[in-house]
């Protein structure tokens, strides 16, 4: 017996991929076109960027649009694919040229490409790996990172792995990043409040913990931590790479 297409997951891929080659499903009830897709979706995603994303819902959608929640409902389905869809149209992939002097240029560009997007839209990283919207946006930061490794000779068997940890180590980065930017003077007053009342209270913390407590800073400024600790990261990734192929060149053609 033949199984019957899910409708609502295909309508649901039909508007993620609406930019390539699908078209969007029409409501099915009401008059035909009241609203863009994209222009609600920019108005989601700016919801999510100011307030978090607990406050994004179809009915704070529509009252931007003197709405009710239901007109909202046909155009994106559910919660969770509206969410869905927010997240890929939120992670567009800017223009950029990779470059061409080594395996680690061409990573930290890709990696502070999509640092600087996670930035902009923190809830980002708020969404699982479980989560991924499976849409073409996001599917272009893989498939651009996939095409570095093997312009670089980087291993199959090393790609994997690499792709994990780079991902892995721009949310959690950009994540700390945009937790500076929301810390407001009275939290970093109480940030070292709590590190002088340590130090007081446990006199020998230095002796206790003589490595971490020695530890230099990645940078001078503590707020511009997060992204020098990125490009670390991707130093020290691109040196383990560093197999006879990739250290040759980009392979050509």
């Amino acid at each position: 017996m033949a199984v019957e297409p899910n409708r609502d997951v295909n309508a649901h891929v039909r508007r993620l991929w609406r930019h390539r080659g699908t078209t969007v499903p029409t409501p099915r009830r009401g008059p035909r076109q009241q609203l863009d897709l994209d222009e609600i979706l920019q108005t989601g995603i700016a919801i999510a960027d100011a307030e978090g994303l607990a406050a994004v819902s179809t009915r704070a959608i529509a009252a931007r649009f003197d709405k009710s929640s239901m007109v909202i409902y046909p155009y994106v389905g559910t919660k969770e694919n509206l969410l869905a869809l927010m997240q890929d149209h939120a992670s567009a992939m800017p223009s950029w040229d990779d470059p061409g002097a080594s395996l680690a240029d061409a990573l930290h560009a890709w990696a502070e490409a999509l640092f600087d997007v996670y930035l902009a839209h923190p809830w980002l990283t708020d969404r699982p790996w479980s989560q991924a919207s499976q849409g073409p946006n996001e599917q272009d930061w893989l498939e651009r990172l996939l095409r570095i490794l093997d312009a670089w000779a980087v291993p199959p068997s090393a790609r994997p792995s690499t792709v994990t940890m780079l991902y892995a180590t721009v949310r959690a980065t950009a994540g700390t990043a945009a937790a500076y930017q929301r810390m407001n003077q009275q939290g970093m007053a109480e940030w070292r409040e709590r590190a002088e009342a340590t130090m007081k209270l446990i006199p020998d913390l230095c002796q206790r913990y003589p490595m971490s407590t020695r530890l230099e800073p990645v940078t001078p400024r503590w707020q511009d931590a997060p992204r020098a600790g990125l490009a670390g990261a991707v130093e020290l990734l691109a040196a383990a790479l560093g197999s006879a192929g990739a250290a040759a060149g980009p392979r050509l053609g």
